[in-house]
């Protein structure tokens, strides 16, 4: 308790590694000296590289709170999803375990949270500059400014770093999201969520670094390319169905008049079908594409009530949350 009879506000961060022998011992090192009441949280995913015992080595040498926790499912996702289940506290922050991003601003990333102006807080790479020259993969920078573009227009945002390992996130935030994805996609589906959730976002401009030499990146750029677009692809599906099925609908119903075009000239012609096989397909398009509207439309009101509960357990979980702090 402080002089004020408060609980300290309790902060944890977590690096997910995998096979990161070569920068773990100086990321901890580097967080702890600038962020040092901080919990840190080593998510060892399956490395088969020392990985492990360097962190806890090097947490222990410094005697700061924390750990390692051993995640056998490869991928992201799957550290993310241990960790948010394992550790409990009020301000999470997430990092890459390579050295690309400041230990030296996360206190600027952990202030919103813990004032409570924000849900989320992202560590923007593109703003300052930085990530334009150090990311040598071209085609990686392609897609991180096709993704911003595209979930930016779907949900009326004006994000600039979509895809950032580097954020700060509150307790309510973490408790409140359903992690399925496996992989490195995680980050665009943290984002999807806070977005659709109505959590708030808030980005601050951060250094970024390339990786140190001798050190490999795991991300393939098509390959979790591939996964995020599918990501965003699940995410219409399941949080803008009617955008989704709608727009399927239209397509393939434009697909069936252009289709029947000939079928309504030969009956405006001669009052006879000749064409009858593009009158079936025809008249099969235009029924998929009646049913694949009220399919969109069915979801949209699944979607609306799930967003109504998800407001109502929010509420109930805030007003536990006060009733606690007044006891």
């Amino acid at each position: 308790m402080d002089a004020q009879g408060k609980s300290p506000m309790t902060v944890c961060v977590i690096l997910p590694a995998f096979n990161e022998a070569l920068t773990i011992e100086a990321c901890i090192t580097d967080f702890h000296a600038h962020v040092p009441d901080a919990q840190i949280w080593v998510i060892n995913n399956r490395s088969t590289d020392n990985t492990g015992s360097i962190a806890k080595a090097a947490i222990t040498r410094l005697g700061c709170a924390g750990g390692v926790i051993d995640e056998a499912r490869p991928g992201k996702g799957n550290a993310m999803r241990r960790a948010f289940m394992e550790i409990d506290a009020d301000v999470y922050l997430l990092a890459d375990a390579d050295m690309t991003y400041p230990a030296s601003q996360a206190l600027q990333l952990i202030e919103p949270i813990a004032s409570g102006v924000a849900d989320m807080v992202v560590g923007d790479r593109h703003s300052a500059g930085n990530y334009a020259v150090e990311n040598k993969r071209a085609l990686h920078g392609f897609g991180n400014r096709f993704v911003r573009y595209l979930i930016n227009r779907l949900f009326n945002a004006s994000l600039v770093d979509i895809m950032s390992g580097y954020r700060a996130m509150s307790r309510r935030f973490v408790k409140n999201y359903p992690i399925l994805v496996p992989g490195f996609e995680i980050e665009t589906d943290m984002t999807l969520h806070a977005l659709d959730k109505r959590f708030r976002i808030i980005e601050i401009a951060v250094a970024y670094k390339d990786r140190p030499e001798g050190s490999f990146s795991k991300l393939s750029t098509v390959r979790d390319g591939m996964r995020v677009l599918a990501t965003i692809g699940n995410i219409l599906r399941y949080y803008r169905p009617l955008f989704f099925f709608g727009s399927a609908a239209i397509l393939i119903g434009v697909l069936g008049l252009v289709t029947g075009a000939p079928v309504i000239d030969d009956w405006i012609r001669h009052r006879y079908i000749y064409h009858v096989p593009s009158a079936v397909l025809a008249a099969g398009l235009e029924i998929i594409a009646i049913v694949l509207l009220a399919v969109g439309l069915i979801l949209d009101s699944i979607a609306h009530q799930d967003k109504r509960l998800f407001e109502r357990g929010l509420l109930q979980q805030q007003l536990q949350h006060n009733e606690r702090k007044s006891n």
